[in-house]
């Protein structure tokens, strides 16, 4: 077994640590990853985390009971929702300035829930998680395919957990005094998440110039270690 890094637990040179500059995008994002996604080295949850200051990674599939999520919603210095697609979640990229600005009372932080898993796991998550329900839902309108090349998205629509982060501090970052206008330094998140994917499909290009082509299955096993 070759010897993991401690944070992001990547195997020697494909470790992307050196590449984060942690920075604290004046919101707070709790990211509750499934137990499969903890186990695997390509997690974005996992990566979105180490990139955010005031960010939380809590493991688990059912969160009613979950005490530091419970504290959290209760907080009252927090002003807390989910990023969950659906007809009942309002929807970011179509607002303007000034209704993103409203979304968040006077003296709250936003603290945006993002759940880390498949599709379907993250659906079972959230029907389970009853304390979950009550909170508003926020969403946005994907405008390019996911660079998520190294793992099969449901649609190129579909974004990685770190490319939702991404995409939510673009759309409400300004109404929160961030300044955007450098592109800095929020987009060192896709910079991470790119170094990974780009070291990933070097690794994979060099393992079939050896073993040759893999097949799906080979390429899903892979990916899940």
């Amino acid at each position: 077994m070759r010897p993991l890094c401690y944070s992001c637990l990547q195997p020697g040179k494909a470790c992307y640590c050196h590449a984060i500059q942690r920075f604290d995008p004046g919101i707070s994002f709790v990211l509750l990853i499934h137990p499969i996604e903890v186990r695997r080295r390509i997690a974005t949850g996992r990566m979105t985390s180490l990139c955010l200051d005031n960010s939380h990674l809590i493991s688990g599939q059912d969160f009613s009971e979950n005490s530091q999520v419970n504290a959290l919603i209760k907080d009252p210095a927090n002003h807390c929702v989910i990023l969950y697609p659906g007809p009942d979640s309002s929807d970011l990229s179509v607002m303007n300035q000034t209704a993103r600005n409203s979304l968040v009372p006077d003296g709250k932080r936003l603290t945006v829930f993002v759940i880390d898993g498949t599709w379907a796991t993250a659906k079972k998550m959230m029907r389970e998680s009853r304390n979950l329900h009550a909170l508003p839902k926020i969403c946005f309108s994907p405008d390019k395919p996911s660079g998520f090349r190294v793992r099969k998205q449901p649609k190129e629509l579909c974004y990685s957990t770190i490319e939702a982060v991404h995409q939510t501090i673009d759309l409400l970052g300004g109404a929160l005094g961030l300044d955007l206008t450098r592109r800095r330094p929020h987009d060192n998140l896709l910079d991470v998440f790119d170094l990974m994917v780009e070291r990933q499909l070097l690794h994979l290009r060099h393992a079939e110039e050896i073993h040759g082509p893999f097949n799906s299955r080979d390429l899903k096993a892979r990916h899940s270690r």
